[in-house]
């Protein structure tokens, strides 16, 4: 006879996988819905690339057709300023139908990767139209490189902004309403559409006396609370529309999904808009993963390695956490020989902008900076793109790897993928809309062993690719095979062991104090008896946790403080799962981060050994043995690596 207190666990428990189940059946509902609108589309696509090699829909693949021809009043004139004036031969896709459809008067959105030459569409079109085109940024560097290059070709073009004197904004305030003037182009923030009402006030007079002829929104992701670079003041530019109703607006953006795009269309207050779509695909971009040294000594000498081997003098660009990061960095890099600089938001204008030319001009080979520096960018000879630690979306490193190869020569983006950063990003996003989803796809990207990334990005877009398509221009496509699958459901049942006597004594565990407990190191009251601490190298732990928290075993908790915000480990709506012995959790365990060069010959990296011969710990126990596993180096930290590249 069962006893009370049995019977009430044994309910306890059905209690707790009912919750799971019910948690898995309407995240199944809601992926169903997902999967069948995606198919959809992806037909819808498969049936339009089949055709032409672009992706729009049904009514705009009429339309398309018309505009890509040469057969307008403007085609002549627009045909011979691309020649003399910005020294192209030819359009790139899509390039010309945006023309085409911006200069007949029509609204359209333009969606094409980095480097795939979205400017030229307004400023070629500014150039041949009648009036300026008012175009709106969302950075000062993105508006200064413009600039530099309008000024290079012999456009007329001005910025007006917080820092313009009264002088200039006088003499763009009068190009505005003059119709001698051969004023083309005029940028500003979204905060001055705002903010200023004598600057709208002047927009309305120039609207009037037909002087404004367009308005370009780069970046128009920013419209949206669900794009990964939301900006308040994107949201009242549908005021624009409604004051300037017949002048045609053209947003662009290299990173936008479907349900993002729709936003910003209700956002903007536009009807009947045209959507382009050219593929994500930068064939010439070779995309890599390293496993981030733990060594701020060995990062930086990895680094000054690939600058000084795999790049001498080639400009590059090294993205950084924070201000103080990119600051920390350039020193370092200068102090190796290194001709760097720093580059944030913080700086003064001027240095800012000192900053830019120096790197476009060569003068400096790397720029260190913050995503204060990035969309927009477009220096073409940019040879490498590296990540000092995680982007916080996969819309963010599209966007900020894309600065590499724009002449469509080879380049290098490499992402340093460290633990620790999944929780510094997280503290930073955690008020944000979806922001920690986001950022789970970007830890996914980096821990996936196996998969083409090419894959992995056109699936976050919503695309179809093939990864034989790839050919070997990333990581996983140069390393097939190099990962082993291995069930971690015993590994998780040990933490949560971890995790629940804490949470009994009402104690929080950070990652780091996770980490320490499942070792058998850190506070003594932490750790569990009956817990082994695991014959795992560091990083093939920090595997581990980083799935479980990614596939919601686990689930991170916050605690705000005056100075900062910490991250706790707690147990994830599917933890109850784990009950079942025969639950299991396959991991690709990635054997190592490879260091693989695009243009030079590769570096082999060391094998993975396991002692448990590919076995789960209940294999390995009923064997008599324990559970461990390990690297035969740091999972390819270039410090261990012996063959060097040069």
């Amino acid at each position: 006879m069962e006893s009370i207190e049995e019977i009430q666990q044994e309910l306890n428990f059905v209690d707790d996988e009912l919750k799971v189940v019910e948690l898995q059946i309407s995240e199944l509902h809601e992926r169903e819905i997902e999967l069948r609108d995606t198919r959809s589309r992806l037909k819808k696509k498969l049936e339009q690339a089949s055709e032409r090699g672009a992706g729009p829909s049904k009514t705009e693949q009429l339309d398309l057709q018309s505009f890509a021809k040469e057969e307008f009043p403007w085609s002549k004139k627009v045909q011979k300023t691309l020649v003399d004036v910005f020294h192209l031969s030819s359009f790139r896709p899509l390039q010309l139908q945006i023309i085409n459809i911006t200069m007949s008067g029509k609204d359209v959105f333009l969606v094409m990767p980095t480097g795939g030459g979205k400017s030229l569409c307004y400023q070629l079109s500014a150039v041949c139209s009648e009036g300026f085109t008012l175009v709106i940024a969302p950075l000062v560097s993105l508006m200064e490189d413009q600039l530099m290059f309008l000024d290079k070709v012999g456009i007329s073009a001005a910025t007006l902004n917080a820092s313009s004197t009264k002088e200039h904004a006088k003499w763009i305030q009068n190009a505005m309403l003059d119709k001698s003037s051969k004023f083309k182009l005029l940028y500003v923030t979204p905060e001055k559409i705002a903010k200023s009402k004598l600057f709208m006030s002047k927009l309305e007079k120039a609207y009037h006396s037909g002087r404004l002829t367009r308005i370009a929104v780069d970046e128009v992701h920013c419209c949206s609370q669900w794009g990964h670079d939301f900006r308040p003041d994107y949201k009242v530019l549908g005021i624009l529309k409604r004051q300037f109703p017949k002048v045609p607006v053209i947003g662009l953006t290299a990173t936008a999904t479907r349900d993002v795009l729709k936003d910003c269309e209700k956002i903007l207050c536009l009807e009947n808009v045209l959507t382009l779509s050219a593929s994500f695909n930068r064939p010439n971009l070779y995309y890599e993963v390293r496993v981030k040294p733990s060594s701020t000594e060995d990062f930086t000498e990895d680094i000054v390695k690939l600058i000084n081997g795999r790049y001498k003098d080639q400009s590059g660009i090294i993205y950084c956490f924070s201000q103080k990061d990119s600051e920390y960095v350039a020193v370092s890099l200068q102090k190796m020989g290194i001709r760097a600089k720093a580059y944030h938001a913080n700086m003064e204008a001027a240095d800012k902008t000192a900053v830019h030319q120096e790197w476009t001009n060569n003068k400096i080979q790397v720029v260190v900076a913050t995503v204060a520096f990035g969309m927009g960018i477009d220096k073409p000879d940019v040879r490498f793109v590296i990540h000092h630690s995680l982007s916080k979306s996969m819309e963010n490193y599209y966007q900020e790897s894309g600065r590499a190869g724009r002449d469509d020569q080879k380049a290098d983006c490499i992402l340093y993928y460290g633990f620790a950063d999944i929780f510094k990003v997280s503290a930073m996003v955690v008020m944000e809309n979806v922001g920690q989803q986001k950022l789970y796809q970007m830890v996914s990207y980096c821990q996936d062993a196996s998969r083409c990334r090419r894959v992995l990005i056109a699936q976050h877009f919503d695309e179809v690719w093939d990864s034989n398509e790839c050919k070997k221009m990333c990581d996983n496509c140069c390393n097939e095979g190099s990962g082993s699958l291995v069930n971690i459901a015993d590994y998780a049942r040990d933490l949560i062991k971890i995790l629940e006597q804490a949470s009994q004594m009402n104690e929080k565990l950070t990652p780091l104090k996770l980490i320490d407990s499942w070792l058998g190191k850190g506070v003594a009251k932490l750790r569990v008896q009956s817990v082994v601490p695991p014959g795992l190298s560091r990083l093939e732990i920090e595997m581990i946790i980083a799935h479980l928290l990614v596939h919601q075993y686990f689930r991170e908790d916050y605690s705000f403080t005056p100075y900062a915000t910490i991250s706790y480990i707690k147990l994830g709506p599917k933890a109850g799962l784990l009950k079942k012995e025969k639950h299991a959790i396959m991991l690709q365990m990635r054997k190592c981060f490879q260091t693989i060069d695009l243009m030079w010959p590769s570096v082999k990296s060391p094998k993975l050994s396991s002692e448990s011969g590919g076995k789960n710990s209940a294999q390995i126990k009923k064997e008599g043995g324990d559970r461990k596993r390990t690297l035969t180096d740091d999972f390819g930290t270039p410090k261990k690596i012996k063959k060097e590249v040069v």
